[in-house]
């Protein structure tokens, strides 16, 4: 490429309001790479933690011992622990009010464990909706910075007595980096958008799963706890 027409060159002689564009793109674009990063090793050490607990909790280990752990590691429990602590808390309180209708009981956990579940599917979902928009408005904005670049560009060629496209190319050239900027910020955040939100959706079937399962087997627990009591 010839010098006069070098990245660099085409940025720096755009004119202000192309440059504050390019700024702006640019400073998203570090934003959206920085969002990427975190969310990719957030939902890392989600499924770390979910992987562990699950077996854990298929272990044979009795639920109070669960219970137990999850309590104490509040703080470094994954969503699925925090889920099963949410209703074997429920649950426990409802036992020590003496409490002993089965519906009851269960009804009290699921409604424990599905609030603890939008709490965790808030906190996974973050910085999504951020990427969702850089993906959608940044193509919109580098179009702007060309659509102003191209009629600066012309507007200074209305002066000139003969228009060649030596003297067009450099000022089309500048605008439209402006574009390849805008493009270069979405193309990345639509794919990693694309990419969470499938990691996202098999996260909650998972711990929907779970709520099913842990539900079955606290069902189970009252109706022997009933039966005993009888």
């Amino acid at each position: 490429m010839n010098q006069d027409l070098s990245i660099f060159h085409l940025v720096m002689n755009a004119s202000i309001v192309v440059q504050l564009v390019m700024l702006l793109l640019i400073v998203i674009s570090v934003a959206s790479w920085a969002a990427i990063f975190r969310k990719l090793f957030s939902l890392s050490k989600v499924k770390a933690l979910n992987d562990t607990f699950e077996r854990e909790f298929w272990s044979g280990s009795s639920l109070n011992d669960l219970f137990a752990a999850a309590t104490k590691n509040a703080r470094a429990a994954g969503p699925m622990e925090r889920i099963f602590a949410s209703g074997m808390r429920e649950y426990q309180k409802l036992r020590e009010r003496r409490i002993t209708d089965a519906s009851a009981l269960m009804d009290g956990a699921r409604r424990a464990m599905r609030a603890s579940f939008q709490r965790e599917m808030d906190v996974v979902e973050t910085n999504l909706s951020f990427l969702a928009s850089v993906g959608s408005v940044s193509p919109y904005v580098g179009l702007f910075g060309t659509v102003w670049g191209i009629m600066h560009s012309f507007t200074g060629l209305a002066a000139l007595a003969q228009v060649t496209l030596a003297t067009v190319a450099p000022g089309i050239a500048e605008a439209l980096v402006s574009t390849a900027i805008g493009l270069f910020a979405a193309i990345p955040a639509v794919v990693a958008y694309n990419r969470f939100a499938h990691d996202i959706d098999r996260i909650a079937i998972r711990l929907e799963t779970f709520i099913e399962e842990f539900s079955n087997i606290l069902q189970r627990n009252v109706g022997a706890q009933s039966a005993s009591g009888h």
